[in-house]
């Protein structure tokens, strides 16, 4: 069913794409605002966005919500515990390295499924994704070797997990298209939460409120971007082709580190903007190659009638 119905297909697609990614935009940056240690701050994230998603499918399936969930069946499992290792890596990604470089990594996750999909679905991939995958990882050397504290280190690699893991996502949910799996994103809130609650109870800390500026944050982050960002991107891919998804995902990346470099001044160094230069010019230009491609089909299945 159409969410505009006097809006063509594309422009919902549109709509829906790059209004979940200019949403998620501030993600990062609102994590290093809240400032609050690793545990805390995925308890909050996951409890609060358990219950955003929830409110979401409840108002989008109403009594068929359970019907929905059925629907997802043992890949939507899956899919919830992919997730959560993705909000993991993300989070903890920004506790310990700059907004940009997790972002950057992150964009990276496309081609990586398409790897992916290689390996797990035998699927037969063109030289120039090949190409583009192998200019990103290297884009992506850049960043990594660039940040040689300990810190930056373990930051890059939780964000190298939250892409490899999200990658798997995608290839998991190819595996059964036409399924919205986005209900299963309330049982990854609660895994993350009640992960991070044990961790919090093992070493001995209790789960204290945090001050009325952080909290608001908080729960502006957790509770309404997080669940209406993830949202409007599941479901933008339904009206788009895949080039035009990849290329309104860049907006994240590109307007969240202008934030994070305008707000709390994280100027990312010399080589990890070179590498994050490559990184968005590869995916660009494999995006606008495939949009060209995209559009010329139509036309030649005219000729061929």
């Amino acid at each position: 069913m159409s969410v505009l119905p006097s809006l063509s297909h594309r422009q919902q697609g549109l709509l829906l794409t790059g209004g979940g990614a200019l949403i998620m935009a501030p993600d990062a940056l609102l994590i290093k605002l809240a400032d609050l240690p690793d545990a805390e701050i995925l308890m909050w994230r996951g409890y609060l966005s358990a219950l955003g998603f929830l409110l979401i499918a409840l108002a989008r399936h109403g009594r068929g919500l359970l019907a929905a969930y059925r629907r997802c069946g043992g890949t939507g499992i899956a899919v919830a515990l992919l997730f959560s290792l993705t909000t993991c890596g993300f989070v903890l990604g920004n506790q310990y390295t700059r907004a940009g470089n997790v972002l950057l990594i992150l964009a990276s996750a496309p081609l990586i499924a398409a790897g992916l999909s290689r390996l797990i679905l035998k699927e037969r991939l063109p030289r120039r994704t090949w190409l583009a995958i192998w200019v990103c990882m290297a884009g992506i050397a850049m960043i990594v070797v660039d940040d040689v504290g300990a810190g930056s280190w373990v930051g890059n690699g939780f964000a190298l997990l939250a892409a490899t893991t999200l990658a798997l996502n995608f290839t998991l949910c190819r595996r059964r298209p036409g399924i919205d799996m986005s209900p299963m994103l309330t049982f990854n809130g609660v895994i993350v939460g009640s992960g991070a609650l044990l961790v919090l109870v093992a070493g001995g800390g209790g789960v204290a409120m945090p001050p009325a500026s952080t909290l608001a944050i908080v729960l502006l982050l957790c509770l309404v971007i997080v669940p209406s960002g993830v949202t409007l991107l599941q479901r933008g891919p339904l009206y788009l082709p895949a080039a035009e998804v990849g290329l309104l995902l860049l907006l994240e990346v590109v307007v969240g580190t202008f934030l994070a470099w305008w707000i709390i001044a994280e100027q990312p160094a010399p080589l990890a903007l070179v590498g994050g230069v490559l990184v968005l010019g590869t995916l660009v230009t494999k995006g606008l190659y495939e949009r060209r491609l995209e559009l010329r089909r139509p036309s030649r299945g005219l000729e061929g009638s």
